[in-house]
């Protein structure tokens, strides 16, 4: 399963397509929504059984992508959010449905103990509001992956006062990149 079908997501599925007592998920919208159920009720909280009683939940997520999608893991209180929320250009390309996955991932904080919002890249330097530049392979002075329910907050009240009129709005810790 992915967080969203870009190719440094889905780059490695090959590797599993055979393999015997496992289910390869695609990313895509027409094939990962309808698995969770999503194309059927967007606000659906789905249930990811790993096997030996570890079950995540799968919330739908877009903005980044249409099909994106955060995982929950409550053992570990790990919100996994893929290209969502991270320390780096969260690249939006849908603002209103961005809005709403913020709100929707701040409310699911508040009413599970999240201990880490975890993303897929680290992009930003330990300097508050400044990134690396776009293609760099060495960072560093990057800052640790994880950040907080805190951030989730701090990115709703960016996204308020953007409002309709969303632009390249850099946080301490995270930059919204909103496609023009």
């Amino acid at each position: 399963m992915h967080t969203h079908p870009h190719g440094d997501h889905v780059a490695g599925d090959s590797q599993f397509a055979d393999r015997p007592a496992t289910t390869l998920v695609g990313g895509e919208l027409a094939t990962a929504w309808p698995y969770f159920g999503f194309d059927r009720d967007e606000e659906a909280v789905a249930p990811v059984d790993l096997g030996g009683g570890r079950v995540l939940k799968c919330l739908a997520t877009p903005g980044h992508h249409r099909a994106s999608v955060t995982y929950y893991d409550p053992w570990t209180g790990f919100l996994l959010t893929g290209d969502t929320v991270y320390p780096g250009r969260i690249y939006i390309n849908d603002w209103p449905a961005f809005g709403r996955t913020i709100e929707r991932l701040v409310a699911f904080a508040e009413s599970h103990p999240v201990t880490h919002v975890l993303g897929c890249h680290i992009e930003m330097t330990r300097e508050p509001g400044v990134d690396y530049p776009i293609r760099t392979t060495h960072q560093p002075e990057e800052p640790p992956l994880q950040l907080t329910p805190a951030h989730l907050h701090r990115i709703r009240a960016a996204v308020a006062e953007l409002g309709d009129r969303p632009r390249r709005y850099p946080l301490d810790d995270l930059i919204l990149w909103p496609h023009e």
